[in-house]
C-alpha cells in the first residue's frame, strides 16, 4: 500500500474536523490552540479533539517522511517517496497539513548529543592542528535531517513549487504556533541557496509576452493596482520597460518584477505615468529611468533577498539599450508615514519654532494646534497651496520620518529600508504625488524619489552602516 492510500483510508476518522474549518471570518487564520507536541502525540493512543491525525496515523506519516531520507535509498527513490507524500498533501485538509508541518519541524532535528560532543571537541581543538577537522565535524553535526528531507522534496520537477507554496501556506500560522519556526527558518536557508541570484534569469516582459505571464503581473502587482488590460498595455508601452527574475524550476513565474518609465526628468506624480490616454514618448530621448513599482510575487520566498540585484541588473540592461540615460531614480510610496505621524504628531509639533507654531495654528483655526487639527485638513492635500503652513509641516515631518527615523539600525519605513539598503539616497518629496485611496491612506498622498547615484552607492551603504541616512540637499533643508 503506498503512502497516499494508507493515509487516505484514515480520512473518515477526521471528517468531522473538515467540516469545522480553520479560519476566522474574512479568511484570517484563527489562533491555533495549544497542542501537544508531536512527541507526546506519537506516544499516545487517543487523539484529542483539536488534533487532525490520530496518533496511529501520525506514526505512519512520520514513517513515510523518514523513508524519504533513508540513507539506504537512492536520491531518485527518495524523491519518488517524497512525491507520494506531496500527492497526499494536495488532498489533505488544512489541519492535516499542519500536522505534517509539525512533524517536519519537530521530528527532524539535529542529534543534540552528537552536537554537544562535536562542540566540545571543536572547543578543545582551537589553536591546534586539529582545529579545521574539528570545525568541519561540528558543522556537520549541526545540520538537521530536515535539510535532507527538503532536498528530497525538491528532486521532482514540481518539487520546488511544492515547497514554496507550502511555506507560503504555513506563514500566517507562525506567530501563533512557534513550533513551526524551525521548519520555516530551514526553508528560508534552503531557498536562499536555491534562489541565489546567480541562478536567476533576468527577462523583459512585454505586451508580446504570453497572456498567462501578463495575467500574473496583474495578479501580483503590489504597489499600484492594475485596473484593466488597457492599464496593463500602457505599462508595457514603447517608453516603458518591465523586467522580472525567473528561476529555471519556475520558468513561467516571475519571482519579482519591476516597472520602469523612461522620461526626461524625475517624476513627481504617479498620475501621468499611469495615464492610459497619454501618447508614448520617444524612449531614445529619455534621460531618466523611473522605477515606479517593484513587486515580490512569492510569499513562500519571504526573507530571500534579490530585489537589490534586480535593480542593478535592470540599470545595466537599460544603459546598454539607452546610452543617453543619466539618472536612475524611483517614484515610491511612503507606506508607514501616515501611521507614524498619527503616533508622533505631538513630537513633530514640538519641533516647530513659536512663530511656525502660531502660523500653523492660524491655518488650522486652533491655537495651539494639535495633531488632529492638522490631519483634519489632509483629506484633499491638492487643495493646499504651496505656501500653506500645513503643507510645510507635513513635508518637514516626512523628511524627518525618512531621513532620521530608524529601528535596529535600519530605516523605519519598509520601502526606504529597501532602497537605502541598496545604496540609494532620499532625493525629493512630492506633494500630492499619489491621490488614489491607497496613496491617501498610506501617506496623505505624499510620494518620494530615491536616487540611485551609481558612483555613490557604496558610500551611502557605508553611511547607513554608521546609523546615518543619505539625503539630498532638499531633504536636509527640511530637517
Amino acid at each position: 500500500m503506498n503512502t497516499p492510500d494508507w493515509i487516505t483510508r484514515t480520512f473518515p476518522s477526521v471528517a468531522k474536523l473538515r467540516a469545522g474549518g480553520d479560519a476566522a471570518p474574512g479568511g484570517t487564520p484563527a489562533k491555533v490552540k495549544p497542542l501537544r507536541s508531536t512527541r507526546e502525540r506519537l506516544n499516545a493512543t487517543l487523539r484529542q479533539p483539536e488534533e487532525a491525525l490520530s496518533p496511529r496515523v501520525l506514526r505512519r506519516t512520520l514513517e513515510a517522511l523518514r523513508a524519504i531520507v533513508d540513507p539506504q535509498v537512492s536520491e531518485v527513490e527518495g524523491g519518488r517517496r517524497a512525491q507520494e507524500v506531496a500527492a497526499w498533501y494536495a488532498k489533505a485538509t488544512a489541519p492535516e497539513r499542519r500536522d505534517l508541518w509539525l512533524l517536519m519541524s519537530e521530528q527532524f532535528v539535529a542529534d543534540a548529543a552528537r552536537v554537544k560532543a562535536a562542540q566540545a571537541k571543536f572547543a578543545a581543538a582551537v589553536g591546534t592542528p586539529d582545529e579545521a577537522v574539528a570545525e568541519v565535524n561540528y558543522r556537520r553535526a549541526t545540520v538537521s535531517p530536515r535539510r535532507r528531507l527538503l532536498q528530497r522534496f525538491s528532486v521532482a520537477p514540481e518539487g520546488i513549487r511544492f515547497l514554496v507554496d507550502l511555506r507560503a501556506e504555513m506563514s500566517p500560522f507562525l506567530k501563533a504556533d512557534k513550533r513551526l519556526l524551525a521548519l520555516d527558518v530551514e526553508m528560508e536557508y534552503m531557498f536562499s541557496t536555491w534562489f541565489d541570484v546567480g541562478f536567476l534569469e533576468l527577462r523583459r516582459i512585454s505586451w508580446d509576452s504570453p497572456a498567462s505571464l501578463i495575467e500574473k503581473l496583474i495578479k501580483y502587482e503590489a504597489v499600484h493596482d492594475i485596473r484593466s488590460w488597457a492599464d496593463m498595455k500602457n505599462r508595457l508601452d514603447s517608453d516603458r520597460r518591465c523586467y522580472g527574475f525567473f528561476h529555471p524550476r519556475l520558468p513561467d513565474e516571475p519571482l519579482i518584477f519591476v516597472e520602469v518609465a523612461l522620461v526626461d526628468r524625475i517624476a513627481q506624480s504617479i498620475t501621468p505615468l499611469l495615464d492610459e490616454s497619454a501618447d508614448a514618448a520617444d524612449p531614445r530621448k529619455a534621460t531618466t529611468a523611473i522605477f515606479y513599482s517593484i513587486s515580490n510575487t512569492q510569499q513562500g520566498l519571504r526573507g530571500v533577498s534579490f530585489g537589490d540585484s534586480l535593480i542593478k541588473r535592470v540599470v545595466e540592461t537599460l544603459k546598454l539599450e539607452f546610452a543617453q540615460l543619466k539618472t536612475f531614480a524611483t517614484l515610491s510610496p511612503i507606506p508607514g508615514y501616515r501611521g507614524w505621524l498619527g503616533r508622533n504628531g505631538t513630537a513633530m509639533l514640538a519641533r516647530l519654532s513659536p512663530k511656525e507654531l502660531a502660523e500653523l495654528g492660524r491655518a488650522v483655526g486652533f491655537e495651539p494646534p494639535q495633531p488632529e487639527h492638522v490631519l483634519a485638513l489632509l483629506d484633499k492635500p491638492q487643495a493646499l497651496a504651496e505656501s500653506s503652513p500645513v503643507r510645510r509641516f507635513m513635508l518637514r515631518a516626512a523628511a524627518h520620518y525618512l531621513g532620521r527615523e530608524m529601528l535596529d539600525g535600519k530605516p523605519l519605513d519598509p520601502v526606504a529600508r529597501f532602497h537605502l539598503g541598496n545604496g540609494a539616497r532620499v532625493e525629493q518629496l512630492n506633494w500630492a504625488g499619489d491621490l488614489s485611496p491607497k496613496g491617501l491612506k498610506q501617506s496623505h498622498g505624499l510620494m518620494v524619489n530615491y536616487l540611485y547615484d551609481l558612483k555613490r552607492l557604496d558610500k551611502h551603504r557605508a553611511l547607513l552602516a554608521q546609523g546615518r541616512i543619505a539625503v539630498s540637499g532638499q531633504i536636509e533643508s527640511l530637517l
